[in-house]
């Protein structure tokens, strides 16, 4: 029987007595990368009992399967290889896997700007399209939606139904790290993280237990009071203006909005766990080398869980399901640009957003920014693709650019290459005077402003924590702030709203600052 049959071959029943022939999920197919320097696992089902031999590389392994029919076999570290390997799997059957390569294999998950294909960007991105019109026999696909296709050499055809970001993230990483690149995506349009962490995961994380018991003791009552007030008022309004509020005509709804509603804490509209279940389990315990996540435009559907709550259950939850440890695990910030570019002409900011003159007064709001920056902070081995000087969009058309700023972070922060990957990072204030020192992480070749601007961006505050602009002044390694008005200073921001493209201090290296605020209480 051809292998391509064979390894489409999933789990089936057993009866009593019944002999099973040995078979592979689909992430086992000929063209497939196996991750190097590390245990490799292969896994399958055949009868009970039944002697599994596996052979690669010089390598041969054998197991016994259990009585449910499963067997696992762990390859011991393999070594980088762009020649082809053979990979037999010997039981009552033998099943061959050929044109296997050993290299790197990274997972690419989260919504549709990891889910959109290259064919959908390529007339807006040329380094995008220039890098997919060529073949890279050492560059190998595999699409979750496409499991039974197995993987696929990285062909100019195969590309345009290909993720756009993985690929050129991919492509990046091929040619600096000169070996060959596995590329699985598994991802899905408009998707909330809540459904890429399973249930049971969900409701035993202590953090979201918390978030829901806190919430319905103390606020539920009075979001809800305040709903129904608002339903009545919107009852009233239409009622009014001649309309039924049982049938509010579509002139009447879009004069007067239907009030919005809290949802409960911890609810979903749909099933949590759907994705995970159908796109990651299938792949787990697949070696890999990290996550490439792109996701939040579609929030949590978990009510009253922010982000970075839910983002630090589910990593924590697959690295627990792999049992590969804390492997590296690599995010998007959002939202995306809203910022300006040290360098706009640079391929890498088509788009960005141009300088803007500081708002009358400092924000109270972030923007939503500071829930991205806590996944970093609170979940090892974890970083965020700096992306406030790109270009925005909720599909940003500048792929190439944001796959160029993900494949630095992994060459710096994951292959420990000498390439600045972050932009200045808060590191500690402190009090000199009048004045304060900002000192930051990640100066790069130094600090800087574009050419021909006044740093700004920077709010301080006293003790009435009334924020004001603040004078800002490069020293060295870190930034002195200063306001005429403050005479004893207690805090500061940086970048501290939506719109930021007022905000204006990088490294040399061409990445932006961070933002930051010191006075968690503000």
């Amino acid at each position: 029987m051809p292998a391509r049959f064979l390894i489409g071959t999933l789990f089936f029943a057993y009866t009593l007595g019944a002999r099973a022939e040995v078979a592979l999920p689909p992430v086992f197919s000929d063209h497939m990368i196996l991750q190097h320097g590390m245990p490799v696992p292969i896994w399958g089902t055949a009868s009970p009992g039944e002697k599994i031999t596996i052979n690669i590389a010089g390598q041969s392994k054998s197991a016994t399967a259990s009585e449910e029919g499963k067997w696992q076999i762990k390859l011991d570290p393999l070594k980088p290889s762009d020649n082809p390997s053979t990979l037999t799997v010997n039981g009552t059957n033998t099943i061959t896997i050929s044109d296997v390569l050993i290299g790197e294999v990274w997972l690419g998950s989260g919504q549709s700007n990891i889910d959109t294909p290259v064919s959908d960007y390529t007339a807006k991105d040329q380094p995008l399209r220039e890098a997919a019109g060529k073949d890279y026999p050492q560059i190998r696909l595999y699409r979750s939606a496409q499991a039974s296709a197995g993987w696929q050499p990285a062909t100019h055809d195969a590309l345009r139904g290909f993720s756009a970001q993985l690929f050129y993230f991919g492509m990046k990483l091929h040619s600096e790290l000169n070996v060959p690149i596995g590329l699985i995506e598994a991802a899905v349009k408009g998707s909330p993280s809540v459904y890429w962490l399973s249930e049971d995961a969900f409701n035993s994380d202590p953090q979201i237990k918390k978030i829901i018991d806190d919430y319905r003791q103390n606020r539920a009552a009075a979001d809800q009071q305040h709903f129904e007030e608002a339903l009545a008022k919107w009852k009233k309004n239409i009622a009014n203006a001649g309309g039924n509020p049982e049938k509010p005509t579509p002139e009447l709804q879009k004069k007067f909005p239907y009030p919005w509603q809290p949802p409960a804490a911890g609810y979903s509209k749909g099933k949590k766990g759907e994705h995970y279940e159908r796109n990651i389990k299938p792949l787990i315990p697949f070696a890999i080398r990290g996550v490439l996540w792109d996701q939040g435009e579609g929030g949590t559907d978990a009510g009253q869980i922010p982000q970075d709550v839910l983002m630090q259950a589910l990593i924590g939850f697959w690295r627990q399901q792999w049992k590969q440890g804390d492997f590296p695990w690599i995010y998007v910030q959002k939202p995306s640009g809203q910022g300006c570019a040290l360098n706009p002409d640079n391929p890498v900011n088509l788009g960005a957003v141009s300088f803007a003159k500081l708002p009358e007064k400092p924000e109270n709001n972030a923007g939503g920014r500071l829930e991205y920056i806590r996944i970093m902070q609170q979940n090892s081995n974890t970083f965020m693709t700096f992306t406030s000087d790109l270009v925005p969009e909720v599909h940003p058309p500048n792929k190439s650019g944001y796959a160029t700023r993900d494949s630095l972070v992994a060459l710096g922060a994951v292959y420990g290459k000498p390439v600045e990957y972050y932009g200045p990072v808060f590191k500690e204030m402190q009090t000199e005077g009048s004045k304060l020192r900002i000192v930051f992480d990640h100066i790069g070749k130094g600090l800087t402003v574009p050419p021909g601007q006044k740093l700004q961006g920077f709010a301080i505050a006293g003790k009435d924590k009334n924020f004001r602009w603040a004078e800002a002044v490069i020293d060295g390694n870190s930034v002195v702030l200063s306001n005429p008005d403050i005479n004893a200073p207690v805090a500061a921001t940086y970048a501290y709203g939506w719109y930021i493209a007022w905000a204006n201090l990088f490294n040399q290296d061409g990445f932006p600052a961070l933002t930051f605020r010191t006075d968690a209480s503000w």
